[in-house]
């Protein structure tokens, strides 16, 4: 890679992440909060159903290349010695930790509501929203929301210290 391709990918980087701040934002300040004032049949069938939807190749891939652009971009800073270095690091350690929390946390809580299947009756909707635990997906959520945030922020500083713009 060339310092053109370099600063190209970390343009890249930026954008792609940027659009992920975006989704994340809005469960944090839309989606769930809209949720939190439905029902509980309604909230169990519309979790289900935008969480199927967000799987997809599109999103998987939007979502998990900032991950490896930021590793390829924090590479070829070390290797160069660049200034921005220190920012890379700290947006990719950031980004990396709002994945692991994904996996580790939000996805399993996902999985536990897919599995409860359609849920006809008031009580078994008011089961599978309370073993769901909706405030820590939301806290979890929130924290992923200020990492990824904060990965931005470096990864946009980055561009300004290389000049990439």
């Amino acid at each position: 890679m060339n310092q053109t391709h370099y600063k190209s990918l970390l343009l890249i980087t930026l954008v792609v992440s940027a659009t992920v701040l975006g989704i994340l934002a809005l469960y944090s300040h839309t989606i769930m909060p809209g949720l939190r004032k439905v029902d509980d049949p309604t909230f169990v069938k519309s979790f289900q159903a935008i969480d199927r939807q967000i799987i997809n190749p599109i999103f998987m891939l939007q979502f998990f290349a900032p991950l490896f652009l930021l590793a390829a971009v924090s590479y070829y800073a070390y290797k160069h010695h660049l200034v921005e270095a220190k920012y890379i690091y700290v947006a990719f350690a950031c980004y990396l930790a709002a994945v692991v929390i994904t996996v580790a946390v939000n996805v399993p809580l996902n999985d536990g509501i897919k599995k409860v299947g359609s849920v006809a009756s008031g009580d078994a909707a008011t089961t599978a929203r309370a073993q769901f635990q909706e405030a820590k997906w939301l806290f979890f959520n929130h924290a992923r929301t200020l990492l990824t945030l904060i990965s931005v922020c470096c990864t946009s500083a980055a561009v300004w210290v290389s000049k990439a713009l």
